[in-house]
């Protein structure tokens, strides 16, 4: 009961600034002229919508880590993958108004490819792509979780592994014969659904859509985290054999939020990737699933909140240091990550519970 009370407070009011961030922002970007002060340039709607989409994925993390007990250092791939899904439709939509006036994307023209690999077929249809955004990460995370988990892999040798795969996929990624665009990834997109993506009604469309994505699973992983499925994750977290004793089976409800937290990060990189721009493999790098892992741990785990904010904390942290002092940037993300390990455990939500 305790936890519920002083959760409810602190998370509607986040949620309230979310959707309020949601009505505010595009409008003021497409209605307000360039020059005015309140305009809100593309620059600045592009950031923010760009945290917002690692927000979603601290959240992602924040199911299995914070509420299953499994930590993750591959999130990054879900990511990446939901990305790349999406990223392939935005290719198709190039066209013939490419460098190499061809049905290709330039990049297979430059490589000299004759045609589409197999697992291009259909991208150029919205809905497919957008099915693969979930299929694929999903299917990617059902199948090593079946494995791992069938196999009781967890603590830190389930973290290492999910490391080792996402670095292996990174390094499939990088090949040019893969046909995912190697070392530059995908990029120069033009349209979406026929729209120019540049323009600014379509930015602030996309924004908001990212708004309304990161609302709505905050509200619904509070209530699948409330529910019977919730507690029984909770009690694999905390004490897997005597779950396992009293007859409940920890197999289905691990692979389940495990598939479901894929699902989650694909959807968040497919709003990633027409916002910012591109997608190439340093999406992959073990590096990048660490700051998933940091964001929460920051934020304060088993939260949900908490990663929201750490997600925030931190980007925004990131785009001001690498502006300003790129050098220390590195520094400084070591130092956030020690201070919450050794002096706010429960991390910043922590820290205002205790200090309310």
């Amino acid at each position: 009961m305790t936890e519920r009370r002083l959760f409810s407070p602190l998370g509607w009011t986040l949620f309230a600034i979310i959707v309020v961030l949601g009505l505010t922002m595009p409008l003021l970007h497409v209605w307000v002229p360039e020059g005015h002060t309140l305009h809100v340039s593309a620059y600045m709607l592009t950031l923010v919508g760009k945290i917002l989409c690692y927000a979603a994925v601290a959240l992602a993390m924040d199911l299995v880590w914070g509420y299953a007990g499994i930590l993750s250092l591959g999130h990054g791939l879900f990511f990446a993958l939901g990305g790349y899904a999406f990223g392939m439709y935005l290719m198709r939509e190039i066209g013939r108004e490419g460098q190499y006036q061809s049905d290709l994307p330039d990049f297979m023209v430059f490589l000299d490819w004759k045609e589409l690999p197999w697992y291009w077929v259909g991208t150029e249809h919205f809905l497919w792509a957008l099915f693969l955004v979930v299929a694929v990460p999903g299917i990617v995370a059902f199948v090593f979780g079946w494995f791992a988990f069938r196999s009781r892999i967890k603590g830190v040798y389930f973290s290492i592994i999910t490391q080792a795969l996402t670095f292996a996929a990174m390094l499939l990624f990088f090949r040019n014969d893969t046909g995912f665009g190697g070392n530059n990834g995908f990029t120069d997109f033009k349209r979406i659904l026929g729209f120019p993506i540049a323009a600014p009604e379509t930015r602030a469309v996309l924004f908001a859509l990212t708004v309304v994505y990161v609302a709505g699973i905050l509200v619904f992983c509070r209530w699948l985290t409330q529910s019977k499925f919730g507690r029984v994750l909770a009690a694999i977290r905390d004490a897997e054999s005597r779950t396992m004793f009293v007859g409940y089976d920890p197999l289905p409800y691990k692979l389940g939020v495990w598939t479901l937290s894929a699902v989650l990060c694909g959807i968040a990189g497919a709003l990633y990737v027409p916002q910012v721009g591109i997608i190439n493999p340093s999406e992959m790098s073990p590096a990048n699933s660490i700051e998933i892992a940091i964001w929460a741990a920051i934020g304060g785990r088993g939260t949900l909140i908490g990663p929201l904010i750490g997600a925030g904390v931190v980007n925004g942290a990131k785009s001001w240091f690498t502006v300003s002092f790129p050098d220390l940037w590195l520094y400084v993300l070591g130092a956030l990550f020690v201070v919450a390990t050794l002096y706010l455990p429960r991390g910043i939500v922590g820290l205002v519970r205790r200090r309310g």
